[in-house]
């Protein structure tokens, strides 16, 4: 069975046989086929009826007709007079709709230099086939040929409604699909070349891997090099979620922050101007940063309002004229009762409910349950489009953990709509390994139903990397040096400084190394309090582990590991807080281990 996106239950199609045709192509076709329905594709985000792609045949567009013979009025090469609604009207002929779609695409993708052919005659041309047709669902071919449609649309190009009932054989169906390649020279399509292609045509399943977006529209801009894209069930996922409400539940580096972004912009991009806007929630203060600068690249940012926790609550008090906290309160005082006085400003409906056509939170594991009743009741009932991410393996917060709950006690309507992503995509086995060593305890499987709080344990997607470097010297200013040393080599080797981030248990691990680079004259960024993080800046980020959650780096430095926990910690509270700075790091990790504990384990 071939892989459908998105899946027959959230597609929305525009009539009952191209429902019938997307069965049939997900039916009759074999696991290695990819098929997209109604999704937009290339430079121009045209929207072909399908597009099928499979490694050794090709890409190949349809164009889906669901007309009657008797719409059909006239027909040339050219164009084709239709009855919409009982009136005449002019279409272009359906197989000149289908190849100027397919040429968009095909010309986006000769830009690749990986993708055309290098020599010999087809030299700057597709590496692989391609093609594009036309079904129609309610005209025989028996129909077809007494109308002289042939004369328009060669019968090679076509596929009639008797050649796709659910009796056809999948072989004959097959061999019908790939007739309509009139352009067959090339070879097999590579898995590197598959994901580039993948890139090039949906660029909303993108993995970016710096801060600035591709312009698709400019001519003269180089491929990147790396293509990096969702896996295909994360792509499923993000195009298949639906209305309502929805849990991921995902181990780290899943691509469940991936999901949200796509999300968002799908919703931000379908939404009128007189719609609400759509909100997306986190705790860690750098964490929503980084995602408003997404948004904001995108052009998104008027309609996607992303916000820390606390910061919203402030200004949900002060945009509907309540009360805040005293100032000279303790910090930790402060937020509570910040976020007491919304909870009971909506309550008394001072504060409304309903603000937002959807609501989207990212590290829902944070979140005390209290936050999430309040945070649910912001959805507007008439849309109910709530997604939560979640990961009970990175809650490094007491609040968050010391109250059992069920997503229905906070009005999260979880059953039957949740879903269960266990393969770490972002670090190397090498990494993941390294950081599931030291967490070992905590990262024990523990399935849940729908409505409770499941522990997963992450499975490597199987990308090798280097192994972990461990630096183990007499003092921690000689690890903070030795670390900065290492950032330079790797920079020497190509990666930015803004590719670089130090993470640190404690602000005296923090001021070590932050007067390491200074004195190695490297570039640097101290993230202390709110407002000090620039996802953009071409710094090493030094800055906690605990705030670095839903962050990622492709070199990470951990100093100051051999002497975690601190007295007075709990073990398993520091575990997990160095499993989530470990699984920051998605190509190199540094870890100082001098020290006394390092959990009592060996590296």
């Amino acid at each position: 069975m071939a892989t459908l996106i998105p899946a027959i239950g959230s597609s929305a199609f525009d009539s009952t046989g191209e429902r019938r045709l997307a069965e049939r192509l997900e039916q009759k076709l074999d696991d290695d086929y990819l098929l997209w329905h109604n999704v937009p594709i290339g430079p121009k985000q045209t929207h072909p009826d399908f597009v099928v792609l499979h490694p050794r045949r090709g890409l190949l567009v349809l164009e889906t007709k669901d007309w009657h013979l008797e719409t059909v009025q006239s027909a040339t090469r050219q164009a084709w007079t239709i009855l919409a609604n009982g009136q005449p009207k002019v279409v272009i002929n359906p197989l000149a709709q289908a190849r100027h779609c397919a040429i968009q695409v095909v010309n986006a993708l000769e830009r690749d230099p990986q993708l055309v052919q290098t020599s010999g005659p087809h030299q700057g041309k597709l590496a692989f086939p391609w093609g594009h047709g036309v079904v129609f669902t309610r005209i025989t071919r028996k129909q077809f040929d007494a109308a002289g449609l042939g004369e328009t649309i060669a019968a090679n190009y076509i596929i009639c409604k008797d050649e796709m009932e659910e009796s056809a054989d999948p072989e004959a169906f097959q061999e019908r699909l790939w007739n309509m390649f009139a352009h067959s020279f090339g070879g097999a399509m590579s898995l590197p070349q598959l994901d580039r292609v993948r890139w090039i045509m949906f660029p909303q399943v993108r993995v970016q891997t710096t801060g600035d977006l591709f312009d698709d529209n400019d001519a003269d801009a180089e491929m990147p090099n790396i293509m990096r894209v969702m896996d295909l069930q994360q792509e499923q996922l993000a195009r298949s979620l639906g209305d309502g409400h929805r849990v991921i539940h995902g181990v780290a580096g899943s691509g469940k922050t991936m999901i949200l972004g796509y999300r968002a912009e799908y919703l931000a991009k379908a939404c009128t101007p007189t719609s609400k806007p759509i909100l997306i929630l986190c705790f860690n203060e750098p964490l929503g940063v980084k995602l408003h600068s997404v948004m904001e690249a995108k052009g998104l940012s008027d309609r996607v309002h992303v916000r820390h926790f606390h910061s919203w609550c402030h200004r949900q008090l002060t945009a509907y004229g309540q009360s805040l906290p005293p100032q000279n309160m303790p910090v930790g005082a402060k937020m509570m009762d910040m976020v007491d006085r919304v909870i009971r400003a909506v309550e008394r409906c001072q504060i409304p409910g309903g603000q937002y056509q959807a609501v989207m939170i990212d590290e829902g594991h944070d979140f005390a349950p209290e936050w999430l009743k309040l945070i649910t009741q912001m959805v507007d009932p008439a849309t109910n489009s709530l997604l939560v991410l979640y990961d009970d393996a990175q809650s490094i917060y007491e609040r968050a953990r010391s109250k059992q709950f069920s997503f229905k006690s906070v009005g999260i309507q979880a059953q039957g709509r949740t879903t269960i992503l266990k393969i770490n995509y972002r670090n190397t086995r090498q990494i993941l390994q390294t950081a599931s060593l030291v967490a070992a305890d905590l990262l024990t499987a523990d399935d849940k139903d729908d409505d409770g709080i499941p522990l997963l344990k992450p499975v490597s997607c199987g990308r090798d990397g280097q192994a972990p470097v461990i630096i183990k010297l007499p003092t921690l200013r000689d690890e903070a040096f030795a670390i900065a040393d290492h950032l330079a080599s790797a920079h020497k080797e190509g990666f930015a400084w803004g590719d670089m981030a130090i993470l640190c248990a404690d602000w005296k691990n923090m001021d070590l190394c932050a007067d390491a680079l200074a004195q190695r004259k490297l570039p640097f960024n101290v993230r202390k309090r709110s407002g000090d993080f620039n996802p953009g800046a071409n710094a090493i980020q030094v800055m906690t582990m605990k705030v670095s959650k839903g962050l990622e780096f492709p070199v990470v430095a951990l100093p100051g590991v051999g002497h975690m926990p601190a007295a007075g910690e709990d073990e398993k509270e520091a575990a997990r807080v160095f499993y989530v700075a470990a699984t920051r790091a998605t190509q190199r990790l540094v870890v100082g281990v001098c020290g006394p504990s390092m959990f009592g384990r060996q590296l």
